[in-house]
């Protein structure tokens, strides 16, 4: 989530993960790791219920060591696939066990986040219609992402996935919520876009998002219609400015990236099937929360997240569940 520690040596002061010296709760992983990088001193860690990273000093610099939990597992695999349709669009990782879940990452540098922000925008415009691009690249890989254990909130998976949302949160109008999920999905199905079922990175805000152009962090990825990535992708800069998603600065980004799906339908057509995405992906967005941390306990500060996200549904704003 958009919480998780960030592949990057601009992230501050790194959190000691409690109960017990990180070289004895990672024994395992950091001797998978020193088999392929020269450790130069001793690692720290932060742990969250999706995942924990840990920064490995070398004589070269950090890198990161990516410990998934059974529910993000499929990162891993999501990885190999995205490297080799496409290795400049993603962070390489320097290893990886997929059976293991364990991701060796390189040093990614500073995020869009860190950029000053008059050029966050048209910066996150430009990473956008890099990230279109790789969607439709990836588009064929459909199946292999699916058997890789990606969740399918694919248009015609998005009924099922709203009612496994609104049995986890226990939504009061959870009825009405499905009701109309189902009717986006169904106009979603017939949509232009509908044949370019790919992955949806699921937390594309400036954070996620290197200044180098690569994209990282695909732990909450799943597989949907292309445009679903947009209720992160422009949600997440509109909160990042602190501006309504209708401002300039946001519809700049949005036909940045709808450019790259200009054979499809007029751009009219395009925008409207954006905003249709990103309403029926609040099922899948509410899911992608409960992965992350429904197993963390009612006391955990993002307990209530997967609730709040599907409660948004009905909201005037498509982006409002971002």
């Amino acid at each position: 989530m958009g919480h998780v520690v960030r592949v990057s040596s601009e992230d501050g002061e790194p959190v000691v993960v409690p109960g017990g010296a990180v070289e004895e709760r990672f024994a395992a992983e950091l001797a998978w790791a020193d088999g392929h990088v020269r450790r130069s001193g001793p690692p720290s860690a932060r742990e969250r219920p999706w995942a924990s990273v840990l920064r490995l000093p070398t004589a070269d610099g950090p890198v990161w060591l990516k410990v998934t939990t059974p529910r993000t597992r499929p990162e891993v695999g999501l990885y190999r696939l995205l490297v080799d349709t496409n290795a400049d669009a993603v962070l390489v990782p320097l290893a990886h066990d997929e059976p293991r879940g364990l991701l060796l990452l390189p040093d990614g540098g500073p995020t869009l986040a860190e950029a000053p922000r008059p050029q966050l925008g048209p910066a996150l415009a430009e990473a956008l219609a890099r990230y279109g691009r790789l969607q439709r690249a990836m588009a064929p890989r459909r199946a292999e992402m699916v058997a890789l254990g990606v969740p399918d909130a694919a248009p015609d998976a998005l009924d099922a996935r709203c009612a496994e949302a609104v049995a986890a949160t226990g939504l009061p109008d959870g009825e009405a919520c499905r009701a109309a999920v189902a009717g986006w999905a169904a106009r979603l199905a017939d949509a232009p876009g509908a044949n370019l079922v790919t992955v949806d990175h699921q937390d594309l805000h400036p954070g996620n998002v290197l200044t180098s152009g690569r994209f990282y962090d695909w732990g909450d990825a799943v597989v949907a219609h292309p445009f679903a990535s947009m209720l992160v992708g422009l949600g997440g800069l509109a909160r990042t400015l602190g501006v309504e998603p209708d401002e300039p600065v946001v519809r700049a980004a949005r036909d940045a990236y709808l450019d790259v799906f200009a054979d499809l339908a007029p751009h009219a057509e395009l925008v409207a099937t954006c905003e249709l995405a990103c309403r029926a992906a609040v099922a899948a967005r509410t899911l992608t929360w409960h992965r992350a941390v429904g197993d963390a306990g009612p006391d955990h500060p993002l307990a209530g997240a997967a609730r709040e996200t599907l409660a948004r549904w009905a909201d005037p704003s498509p982006f409002a569940a971002a």
